[in-house]
């Protein structure tokens, strides 16, 4: 497949889902689905509490993308009107050098065990880290299915904390989850050992549940760019300036809090529209990023370099904790049909390629943030939507959008006056 499309955001959507249901091979279910059949409120009260309906989001195609030697079509549900766009800019620059590189783990999430009320913690951390064996052994037990398919517990730690309730015990399971995210899986393995840290510990068990800085499942990407595809399109900034820049930014959000929180929002934007796609669990995705950044005082998830060659080395690490098995995406017609544009065949093949989108998303905003501005773009695709809230009928909307940038008025009160003008 290539998911090079030249001019694919100037078809009408009819063309544009013809191409994507060719060239991702889908099935005739997937193709149905993407022609508005997706969540009935029958099926969406199944899933959530006290529904009362059902909420939309548009559906995209990120293009331009190769990872790890393979292109790939990168279904996107979001509102903003520039991530999209920026992550299939990131995926062109990319693509010069080979895209993205990706390595990733192993899909290991954390269940922690809390003890609290021990007379010896320290003696009782020892005891716990002593039965390590047969706390797998139990843990296993839970889930033969996990176990037969080559997952299961596979290590217990141990830590003493000082808190201000006093010293607590804290029991970590490792547990490979295999191609699931193993929410489910690890929350039944610690209560089940729940009674068992309580006897080895002398202490009352209280919090046994998983943790969402998934910190055993790192998921890595990397690009390299050449300065001549960073230029500005105007010609006012060489290559090599946009690239010194964007290096400066990295800079910038490592040692100052307020940029890296910005910087990170912008790899999420990326991720979290490929999550909301597939129906998978963004808010645990975002926490553990957000966890793991903050790990040594906050910090950027991605840094941009310049090697001996002299072109850009971007390159990206966090957590992912993503499924393509169980969970809610077989639920969802449409996030169904994202999984078969998405084409993965195991978590740790999306984790990878969520790290890589990460990256492009961020690499393309950095690229506008330190030359033509971010605004100019966004606004740029803002203005359709301005346009549509002054009253723009359809036949009207690229014109008005288009009158409004050039004069750099992208105002509602100044799409009202087009609307009026052009209505005549």
């Amino acid at each position: 497949m290539d998911s090079r499309i030249p001019g694919f955001y100037k078809e009408d959507i009819d063309a544009r889902r013809e191409i994507v249901a060719e060239r991702a091979d889908l099935s005739d279910d997937a193709v149905a689905a993407l022609d508005g059949r997706g969540l009935d409120p029958v099926r969406a009260d199944t899933i959530s509490e006290n529904v009362i309906g059902t909420l939309e989001y548009p559906l995209s195609v990120a293009t331009n993308f190769r990872i790890d030697g393979e292109d790939r079509l990168v279904p996107m549900a979001v509102e903003e009107t520039s991530v999209v766009a920026a992550a299939s800019y990131g995926a062109r620059m990319a693509r010069e050098r080979g895209g993205f590189t990706t390595q990733v783990t192993g899909p290991r999430m954390i269940a922690q065990i809390q003890a609290v009320d021990i007379a010896d913690p320290f003696a009782a951390k020892q005891r716990v880290l002593e039965a390590e064996d047969d706390l797998i052994d139990l843990a296993n037990e839970q889930d033969p299915v996990l176990v037969d398919h080559g997952g299961g517990c596979e290590e217990v730690t141990a830590r003493v904390l000082d808190t201000d309730r006093g010293p607590m015990v804290v029991t970590h399971l490792v547990v490979n989850v295999q191609d699931a995210m193993g929410g489910n899986a690890v929350n039944t393995m610690a209560e089940a050992l729940a009674p068992e840290i309580e006897s080895l510990t002398g202490g009352d068990v209280e919090l046994r549940i998983l943790s969402n800085l998934a910190d055993r499942r790192i998921a890595r990407a990397r690009c390299t760019i050449p300065p001549e595809s960073l230029a500005e399109d105007d010609g006012e900034l060489d290559g090599a300036t946009v690239r010194d820049r964007m290096v400066d930014a990295g800079a910038f959000a490592r040692s100052d809090t307020y940029r890296a929180a910005t910087h990170n929002k912008g790899i999420m934007n990326g991720i979290d529209a490929v999550t909301t796609a597939t129906f998978n669990d963004w808010r645990a995705i975002e926490a553990g990023a957000h966890a793991y950044a903050a790990r040594d005082g906050y910090a950027p998830l991605s840094n941009y370099e310049v090697d001996a060659d002299g072109d850009l080395v971007c390159s990206i690490e966090l957590p992912i904790q993503i499924g393509t098995v169980g969970g809610a995406t077989q639920l969802q017609p449409v996030a169904g049909a994202a999984m078969e544009i998405l084409d993965v065949d195991s978590a740790d093949e999306f984790a990878g390629v969520l790290a890589a989108v990460g990256l492009a998303q961020n690499l393309a905003g950095l690229r506008a943030l330190v030359s033509e501005g971010i605004q100019h773009g966004h606004m740029s695709l803002h203005a359709k939507n301005i346009a549509i809230q002054a009253g723009a009928p359809g036949h009207l909307v690229d014109e008005i959008a288009e009158r409004m940038v050039a004069e750099d008025a992208i105002r509602e009160d100044r799409a009202t006056e087009l609307v009026d003008e052009l209505s005549e």
